[in-house]
């Protein structure tokens, strides 16, 4: 029985299948399946234990734990190739006669280093029946989005406290080697761009929702406008409860048999729909009249031109308000002096210093000046001629009024998919196979397409992959840009998923010792 999941996830759990489950296909026994943190997240990610126990496994344990010894039954170790995870693995097969298990089957996510290696060679080589290095070191977060799960990858690649350690140099090889294994994943050999980044220095009870890929409504809905979302879900609940209706207005025996097999199914869809309209009308309850205000001068202030289309002339009229606004908390108006800064292309550092006085932000001061370790002209005099990657016009693409803005990205991607990047600030590493004419249309892979799903899996793929975080907007353009050029689908990655708040404190810790700064994934 195959997962009910999409895109990246079922690719990853087809490669799983192939490289692991495989190799027991002809062994009707039943079997344990050992894990560390990072293969458990990442099983979950793509499989139930329904999906398990259809591969023969009845038992998955962690491998950090203590366990019951199960000596009849074989044990396949899904494991990365750290210390912890190995010395786990050793543990298990201390001598022949406790062995916790009858044989194992060692499957590593990644490359096994030669020291690890040589220490499982010297302790259980006898008890190993197999091992093997699989390649699948990221985590495939939706069908379109992965991640590498590297939490603090924007403070090692941006702080300049690091600038003299090897310490970015050792995290951009990591990432490189995760980036071959989607590759390998999805069976690709892509040309390789890159931008060159230069630095100048129920019940009443509350009821916790599982969103996940299986849940067709969540896949629909979750990167539309929440106003869309607003709307479209009491359709279906009506449209439901009219089925329902309809088929209860038919009394004949075999009908009313009919309907009863069909009314957990009918249960089922209404209980989904309702636990989205909830989460929805959650989302809207928190829009109140001071935050529409706030989101409007965001967007004048990122587009330099209000809902109307005019000009913004005086970009100080749009943030006071916001500053003066006590509802709003200081990440808000940290945020819109930011926008400030950007639009105005830098500030003095008297305006700016009156500003963080005016609204006591001292301590997060930090969030608006390290913004010059990314290369933005913070302060006027720091600006260098600088080269303005150019826009789209957006101008006749309907929009919401409060979600004008529409991210860089999204120009990259249609940029790129039209073969339009610049190749002086896009160099290539390495050339795009002579099959990718820019628009898409043609293929390296051809095969007869029997759906639609087949037909975007042998047509084109942009995998596009951002250092530092992804923003939830820059994952909806993916889906986006996809749906516009049926024939190319763009896989967009990172090193974690950002939030406002994070960046912000992620920017903040940019100037603090590496000792002190504390980043979890979230």
């Amino acid at each position: 029985m195959a997962p009910a999941v999409r895109g990246l996830k079922s690719f990853v759990w087809q490669k799983l299948k192939s490289a692991v489950f495989d190799d027991f296909t002809k062994e009707e026994e039943w079997k344990v399946m050992l894990l560390d943190d990072y293969t458990t997240k990442l099983l979950s990610l793509c499989c139930k234990m329904t999906d398990l126990l259809a591969e023969g496994v009845t038992v998955v344990e962690n491998v950090y734990k203590t366990r019951e010894p199960v000596p009849h039954m074989k044990a396949i170790y899904l494991i990365t190739p750290t210390k912890k995870s190995v010395d786990g693995l050793i543990d298990d097969f201390i001598s022949k006669s406790s062995s916790r298990y009858k044989a194992a089957y060692v499957y590593f996510t990644d490359v096994c280093p030669d020291s690890l290696f040589n220490k499982i060679k010297a302790s259980c080589a006898k008890s190993i029946k197999k091992c093997k290095e699989i390649n699948i070191s990221f985590f495939p977060y939706e069908s379109q989005v992965f991640t590498l799960n590297i939490p603090d990858a924007f403070y090692r690649c941006y702080s300049p406290t690091l600038e003299k350690t090897k310490d970015k140099d050792a995290v951009l090889q990591v990432m490189a080697e995760q980036i071959v294994t989607l590759c390998a994943t999805l069976d690709e050999n892509p040309g390789v761009r890159y931008k060159r980044y230069k630095t100048e220095g129920s019940g009443g009870k509350e009821k916790e929702a599982i969103l996940e890929e299986d849940d067709d409504l969540w896949v629909k809905m979750r990167h539309k406008h929440i106003a869309d979302v607003i709307e479209e879900i009491p359709k279906l609940l009506k449209d439901a409860s009219s089925k329902t209706k309809a088929a209860e207005g038919k009394l004949s025996i075999s009908a009313l048999s009919q309907l009863m097999k069909k009314m957990p199914l009918y249960r089922k869809e209404i209980s989904k729909q309702v636990l989205h309209l909830n989460i929805a009308e959650d989302c809207m309850s928190k829009f109140k009249s001071n935050i529409e205000r706030l989101c409007k001068a965001e967007q004048d202030l990122a587009l330099g031109t209000d809902a109307e289309g005019e000009k913004v002339k005086d970009s100080m009229r749009v943030l006071l308000p916001v500053l003066l606004n006590k509802s709003h908390d200081s990440y808000d108006k940290i945020r819109a002096i930011l926008l400030y800064i950007f639009s105005t292309n830098g500030t003095t550092q008297e305006n700016l210093d009156k500003l963080i006085q005016n609204v006591h932000i001292e301590s997060d001061s930090d969030m608006i000046r390290n913004w010059k370790y990314l290369d933005v002209p913070v302060i006027s005099s720091f600006v260098a001629q600088q080269h303005k990657y150019i826009r789209r016009d957006r101008s006749k693409e309907e929009t919401f009024q409060l979600s004008r803005w529409t991210p860089v990205i999204k120009d990259v991607m249609e940029d790129a998919i039209e073969n339009k990047l610049d190749s002086k600030d896009w160099p290539y590493c390495s050339r795009c196979p002579p099959t990718w004419n820019g628009s898409g249309a043609v293929s390296a892979r051809q095969k007869p397409r029997a759906s639609y799903r087949e037909e975007r899996r042998s047509g084109a793929r942009l995998i596009v992959f951002v250092i530092g975080g992804v923003m939830y907007s820059e994952m909806r353009s993916a889906y986006e840009v996809s749906e516009a050029y049926k024939s190319c689908e763009v896989v967009i990655g990172s090193t974690h998923i950002l939030t406002p708040r994070k960046l912000l404190e992620e920017v903040k810790s940019l100037s603090k010792p590496k000792d002190i700064v504390c980043i979890k994934d979230e």
